[in-house]
């Protein structure tokens, strides 16, 4: 059974050919060198839990789809608004849920649909400010995919 391999690696592809996206990892998120800023704008991803029926087996992907926040001018610490305005955060979050709309996108019906696998539903994309080693902002997807259960109980 190779079907979670090929999520993977049609997932993974699709994301280094992507003109947006300079790397993507896979894993633990902790043990990706966050600190390296030449790896920015970087993708992540993990496996999530599976449901195992007779016909199919139904798992998620978690994907965080990242880039650092530069500030851009000084900042005084005394006006809060100026501070937003110092940013690229409306970039980040631009570009990085354009990358996160094109891979759902290629996978409902582009040339990563696939019969193997198959999008379930429509996948919330969730915006996040945080920081590891860098001030980090994008977007958070989990996305529900169906694959064939191909072990039979006879």
């Amino acid at each position: 059974m190779t079907n979670i391999y090929d999520v993977i690696s049609t997932i993974k592809n699709y994301l280094e050919g992507h003109p947006i996206v300079n790397k993507v990892t896979f894993g633990d998120i902790m043990q990706v060198a966050l600190e390296k800023t030449s790896m920015y704008p970087l993708t992540h991803f993990t496996l999530g839990q599976s449901t195992v029926t007779s016909n199919t087996i139904q798992t998620t992907i978690d994907l965080l789809f990242l880039d650092i926040v530069n500030v851009t001018k000084e900042y005084d610490g005394e006006d809060k608004g100026d501070r937003q305005d110092a940013t690229n955060l409306v970039d980040v979050y631009n570009t990085q849920l354009q990358v996160a709309n094109a891979l759902i996108s290629e996978l409902r019906r582009g040339d990563l649909y696939r019969d193997k696998f198959q999008l379930v539903g429509d996948p919330v994309c969730t915006p996040f400010k945080d920081r590891f080693e860098n001030e980090l902002a994008g977007w958070a997807v989990t996305l529900s995919i169906d694959l064939p259960n191909n072990i039979s109980i006879c």
